[in-house]
């Protein structure tokens, strides 16, 4: 099955991979993996870059340098955002989609530095209060990943649930990260709304020839896995801190891999207002409208 994406450089070779035939076998099975690397590669694009400059000036940038660390990450990784859009890497509608995550994620940063549920170490001159601005491009970068691996593995769904009740939930999660500091975490509540909600889901998604299924539920959970796996990496780095880090690195509590989940579900339900989850057509023959 090959989609048009005419509108992203991806386009010519993305479709020199999809019509390539393996020998059948285990050598069709074994394509199959390299290209779902491949897309799931192209996706993280934003994301892998931001990560590898985290920990590139975390052991490379000169401690000297005129320019302070956090604001050489905010202009690269604002560098970065222009070069995907000039190169048409990268689409308007998902650019959109990154500037909303930027917003979103900068509002919760200056709440959650301000109460002290971790800090930025570094000094900086650009900065909102204690936050860095390069601190919302984080959160773009979990925006970018959703958007492209919608597009590139064109995502359709069985089961999905109508459209204002993910739009709720989403508000409940997002409010519920706030007001958990003064009211009482109803986060247990709301995974099992997740659950209610979508236990019978599934996203169908087309890497070569065949559309494949996996309940969303667990897709969600895997994106979280990773970007726990992600912040290891960039606590390391010290792009920031988690009180229990304050005397030397540790890893982060698997604990957090619960608000991942809860962010991750946020962060779906915004990409879904641009893409517009569509009903498969590969599944049970649902009717249930997204």
């Amino acid at each position: 099955m090959i989609r048009n994406t005419a509108h992203t450089r991806l386009a010519w070779f993305r479709r020199r991979l999809e019509t390539f035939e393996p020998k059948p076998g285990w050598h069709a099975w074994a394509y199959e993996f390299f290209l779902f690397g491949f897309k799931q590669a192209w996706a993280c694009l934003f994301g892998g870059l931001m990560l590898a400059l985290l920990l590139g000036t975390h052991l490379f940038y000169p401690d000297d340098a005129m320019l302070a660390r956090y604001d050489f990450l905010t202009l690269a990784a604002l560098g970065i955002q222009l070069a995907l859009l000039a190169l048409r890497l990268e689409t308007l509608d998902e650019a959109r989609v990154i500037l909303a995550f930027h917003v979103v994620g900068t509002v919760m940063e200056l709440f959650k530095t301000a109460v002290g549920s971790w800090v930025y170490p570094e000094a900086s001159l650009l900065r909102v209060g204690g936050v860095p601005l390069f601190s919302g491009f984080m959160y773009a970068a979990v925006g970018s990943y959703i958007a492209r691996v919608w597009r590139i593995f064109d995502f359709r769904f069985v089961c999905y649930p109508p459209a204002w009740t993910t739009y709720a939930l989403a508000a409940a999660i997002y409010v519920n990260f706030f007001a958990h500091h003064w009211l009482p975490d109803i986060r247990i509540a709301l995974f099992a709304l997740i659950a209610l909600m979508f236990w019978r889901t599934r996203i169908y998604f087309t890497n070569w020839r065949i559309p494949r299924w996996m309940p969303l539920l667990i897709g969600w959970l895997l994106v979280a896995l990773f970007i726990w796996f992600a912040e290891n990496i960039a606590t390391f780095a010290r792009a920031w801190t988690y009180p229990d880090q304050a005397d030397g690195w540790r890893p982060v509590s698997p604990a957090k891999l619960g608000a991942w989940y809860l962010l991750m579900y946020i962060s779906f339900v915004l990409v879904a207002v641009v893409h517009h989850p569509s009903e498969s057509k590969s599944g049970t023959g649902a009717t249930d409208n997204p």
